[in-house]
């Protein structure tokens, strides 16, 4: 094998595949990355028992074949590759890497012990990349980090006609983002409908590494899900189990509406929060047209007031845990948001606007004394 090609779309080739690449894994060709040349075009893989990237770009091709190495050892001289073209062959039993004046060779792993790559599932439809990457960051906030609870730590992905539901929780809070979607097939709906659960981390680095590449191609089964765009293509595998269904937390029956800006309003619990020890909350006291934020103890203690124009109640005083109330408010990219209150100690519901396209839950604490 040998081919020459540029050294910036060589390392964003190897940064792309290496993504799924293990940090430490028990089978050392499972960290290799698997460079294909033929043709004009070159392929580079990666996989691990989870997950699998693949992409391919243009490359002048001297000789067609095939080279496994270290992806990781591979992405470091990438990165310190100079601008400009790169040669790589294969020699021997090494990969030969040289960009200029500088020269590496790396040794190369067994090709007959690495595993075949995943085929993509059947293809179900297509999305708008930045707006899929856009609604899975909204959502991802609300995912677990806690691996005893494997499910809680995944994405929901649902799919109903031309409309895709994200969702995302811990327990603690509920993230919920729609968006459309086109299903394949030559009625509307054709596509099927589907409802998995994708480990959010994955699907996170997924959905970042699509942005501005156009539509994408979504490919579903029930033990696996895949993306493929122009030169791309990558798969993951679900998680077993359903996360708790959203429709009646969200049905909050009678309540009061909070409405104000969202950007001074992460500010304002940014500054009084600094007060705020471990779990201690902040304090959102709503009154007529405004919203006092208050937090800390006896002698610690902050405040801020702000405009905020309550409708279903004289006055309303609730708190929430300061980081989950900032990764909520985080998430959303509109000026002013709408929260849902049911009292203290209860359930409150975030939305950007009357549609509730994207909606957060939290559970409120016990305000301060």
């Amino acid at each position: 094998m040998e081919f020459r090609i540029d050294s910036s779309v060589l390392t964003d080739a190897v940064a792309w595949a290496a993504r799924v690449l293990p940090a430490r894994s028990p089978v050392p060709v499972l960290g290799g990355l698997l460079l294909d040349a033929a043709d004009g075009r070159l392929r580079v893989s990666g996989l691990d028992y989870e997950a699998s990237a693949r992409i391919e770009v243009e490359a002048d091709t001297v000789r067609n074949g095939r080279a496994l190495v270290l992806g990781r050892r591979l992405l470091d001289i990438c990165k310190v590759l100079p601008k400009g073209p790169v040669e790589c062959a294969v020699e021997g039993a090494r990969l030969s890497v040289t960009g200029g004046a500088a020269r590496f060779g790396l040794s190369l792993l067994p090709l007959d012990d690495y595993p075949a790559e995943p085929e993509l599932p059947a293809f179900r439809g297509v999305v708008d990349t930045d707006a899929f990457a856009a609604a899975v960051g909204q959502v991802a906030v609300a995912a677990g980090r806690d691996d005893s609870l494997p499910v809680l730590t995944g994405i929901r992905l649902a799919l109903d006609g031309t409309t895709m539901t994200l969702a995302a929780t811990d327990r603690y809070r509920y993230a919920v983002r729609t968006l459309e979607w086109k299903p394949e097939g030559e009625e509307p709906g054709d596509g099927g409908g589907a409802d998995v659960v994708v480990p959010a981390r994955r699907l996170t680095e997924i959905a970042r590494s699509l942005t501005s590449t156009g539509p994408v191609r979504l490919a579903l089964d029930g033990g696996s899900i895949g993306f493929e765009s122009e030169g791309t293509r990558t798969t993951t595998r679900l998680l077993d189990g359903r996360l708790p269904r959203h429709d009646k937390l969200f049905s909050l029956g009678e309540h009061a509406v909070a409405a104000t800006e969202r950007a001074p309003l992460v500010e304002a619990v940014k500054r009084v929060a600094v007060v705020a020890e471990g779990d201690s909350p902040v304090q959102l006291a709503f009154a007529g047209d405004t919203v006092q934020l208050q937090a800390g103890y006896e002698d610690d203690v902050a405040s801020q007031r702000l405009p905020a124009l309550l409708e279903g109640a004289e006055s309303m005083t609730v708190a929430f845990n300061p980081g989950y109330l900032l990764d909520a408010l985080g998430s959303f990219d509109t000026d002013s948001v709408r929260i849902h209150l049911l009292g203290p100690g209860q359930r409150a519901l975030i939305t950007d606007r009357e549609d509730g396209v994207h909606q957060h839950l939290l559970m409120s604490v016990k305000p301060l004394v």
